[in-house]
């Protein structure tokens, strides 16, 4: 019996996605065209996807968050676990980018579920307060510039209601993040964040070492 995360080798891994993952095929071909592209690998991974569908249903969510598009997986994802009525407010500056996710949702049918904001999503959180929107958002995902994870998780958190759950993603960065010798910016940003969120009495707080380290902050 294990009492820590075990390390998944690529035999384990494999065996893992045998008996858990169940992608819906447009998923899985959103997944692999995302996959040829320069930048594939920003896309989260499949087993992740999963559990944020899983997150939102078990909320009974309707009404989510995402920063940080990229070619849509997360969005298709939590979209397609959303009930008819159910609405992701995202954000991205790509239009290259979004432009996949865009043919993806429509093939889905699900494009009248999304809301894309194409700006810096900075100013699209600001504009959602500013709105009266704060305090009516029941789920975010945050996975874009790491050097701003502090301000969109402060402005997430406006937003969310109590109850809402906040997840940001690659919060382990491929373990740079534990190895003292690694002093680049993007990795200082995310320990510095990681360390914020964990005296942050404001939230109970989950590190889940799924993919590339997901926290699950849940909002009191």
């Amino acid at each position: 019996m294990a009492n820590k995360t075990l390390g998944l080798d690529s035999q384990l891994y494999e065996y893992l996605q045998s008996v858990s993952l169940r992608e819906p095929e447009i998923l899985a071909q959103l997944r692999q065209e995302t996959a040829q592209l320069p930048m594939g690998r920003m896309q989260i991974a499949p087993d992740q996807g999963q559990f944020m569908a899983l997150l939102v249903q078990l909320m009974g969510a309707k009404k989510t968050l995402e920063v940080g598009v990229f070619t849509g997986y997360s969005s298709l994802a939590v979209a397609l676990a959303l009930p008819p009525d159910g609405k992701v407010v995202a954000c991205d500056v790509s239009e290259e980018y979004t432009a996949v996710a865009r043919r993806y949702w429509q093939q889905a049918g699900v494009a009248d579920k999304v809301e894309l904001h194409i700006a810096p999503a900075l100013e699209t959180l600001a504009q959602l307060l500013a709105g009266g929107q704060a305090n009516t958002f029941d789920f975010a995902f945050i996975d874009a510039d790491k050097s701003n994870y502090t301000n969109y998780y402060e402005q997430a958190l406006q937003l969310v209601r109590p109850g809402g759950l906040i997840a940001v993603d690659n919060v382990l960065w491929s373990g740079r993040v534990a190895d003292p010798q690694v002093q680049d910016n993007r990795t200082k940003s995310i320990r510095a964040f990681n360390q914020r969120l964990h005296q942050d009495q404001r939230v109970s707080l989950s590190l889940v070492a799924i993919a590339d380290g997901l926290t699950l902050a849940l909002k009191r």
